[in-house]
């Protein structure tokens, strides 16, 4: 019994930390969205060295952190993709 109360408390903070996850893609995501009306072209959307860029920062910050840095890694790369498709959308609606 007491493994099924410490699988029920863990889910409970898993579910506080996607919270607290959400809270920080939805400030991440207004921030793409003022970016988005600030590029010149579609390629300065896309920003593929920028991409790398992030993907070492955070891959590094994993690495202080103790934590798998391909964990990290793959979901920041499934993030960026989505950010890119909405900062091109975001992009066409305000040239």
């Amino acid at each position: 019994m007491a493994d099924k109360e410490q699988l029920a408390a863990v889910r409970i903070a898993v579910d506080e930390v996607d919270e607290q996850i959400v809270t920080l893609i939805a400030r991440r995501e207004r921030l793409i969205r003022i970016a988005g009306t600030l590029k010149g072209d579609d390629a300065e959307v896309r920003a593929p060295g920028r991409v790398e860029r992030v993907i070492e920062h955070v891959r590094a910050a994993a690495e202080k952190k103790d934590i798998d840095p391909d964990i990290v890694e793959s979901t920041y790369r499934a993030m960026i993709s989505g950010f890119i498709e909405l900062e091109m959308k975001v992009h066409k609606e305000s040239s």
